[in-house]
């Protein structure tokens, strides 16, 4: 059997990367998304009649977080009984942080590992640290300035490039990380790094403004949203997730990207004509 890599999410941000990262290496690999392309395979997780994983060696499952706790945890197990019936060899899932465990949206990763341990087949959890790109992308421009709620808190923010790289090398030869929890994480920064880059004041609101701005000012969040960035937002202020670890480097083989450097290029990506 050759050994076919099974990339689920592949339309998204880090599922692309993903796939990018092990066709550099020459591995065998495909991608899945509920809104199929040419290069893309059809897995709808909410329909599991129409799951075949006959033909993947490994699964690199990146977690269905858009959506409530049930529906998350339903569908991971969804295709987890799937690659169990359908003779998979080993099961990689994206996690989140152990220093997360106190985020709104923990659970459910947590939850799924649990899943992963209990399903009989050899496994790997990537425990990825908040993206650098996602931290970036919270500062909010105003008055010439970025606000955030962190004041000064750290978080070891890590550039989604890193993680599915790391995830690529993982994939490529998984025997040799069977039953191992990695904590991918980068080197702390916060919001006034990435101001002090960018050339700007940043100001701090209060957890309570930055609430309210999400549910009155933020079209488009979905309900569950506002409390996970919230949740992200006390637990970066609080200093909750500035834990550092080796596992990343190591993995990689090299020091980790820059995490401020790409916080900046996406804050950069929203600054309106009138900041500079």
């Amino acid at each position: 059997m050759t050994h076919m890599i099974l990339v689920t999410g592949a339309n998204g941000n880090l599922g692309s990367a993903m796939l990018a990262a092990l066709h550099a290496r020459g591995a065998i690999a495909t991608g899945s998304s509920r809104t199929p392309s040419r290069k893309v395979r059809r897995l709808d997780f909410d329909d599991p009649s129409g799951i075949d994983l006959s033909d993947v060696s490994t699964l690199v499952l990146i977690s269905a977080g858009y959506a409530e706790d049930d529906q998350v945890i339903g569908r991971h197990a969804t295709v987890l009984d799937a690659a169990t019936r359908d003779g998979v060899r080993h099961v990689i899932y994206t996690s989140l942080t152990g220093a997360g465990d106190h985020l709104s949206f923990a659970l459910a990763h947590r939850a799924t590992e649990r899943l992963v341990r209990a399903c009989g087949l050899p496994w790997t959890v990537l425990r990825n640290g908040l993206y650098a790109e996602l931290f970036g992308g919270l500062l909010i421009w105003a008055d010439g300035g970025v606000e955030s709620p962190f004041d000064d808190g750290a978080v070891a923010a890590v550039a989604r490039a890193d993680l599915a790289e790391a995830a690529a090398i993982i994939a490529a030869a998984p025997a040799q990380h069977s039953g191992r929890t990695y904590d991918l994480v980068g080197t702390p920064i916060t919001a006034a790094h990435v101001a002090g880059r960018l050339g700007v004041p940043h100001r701090t609101i209060g957890l309570g403004e930055y609430r309210r701005r999400l549910l009155d000012g933020m079209p488009g969040l979905l309900p569950f949203q506002p409390p996970m960035l919230s949740s992200i937002a006390t637990g970066i202020r609080h200093g909750f997730l500035g834990d550092t670890s080796p596992d990343l480097a190591a993995i990689l083989g090299r020091p980790v990207c820059d995490p401020l450097a790409t916080a900046v290029t996406a804050a950069s990506a929203s600054r309106p004509e009138t900041a500079g």
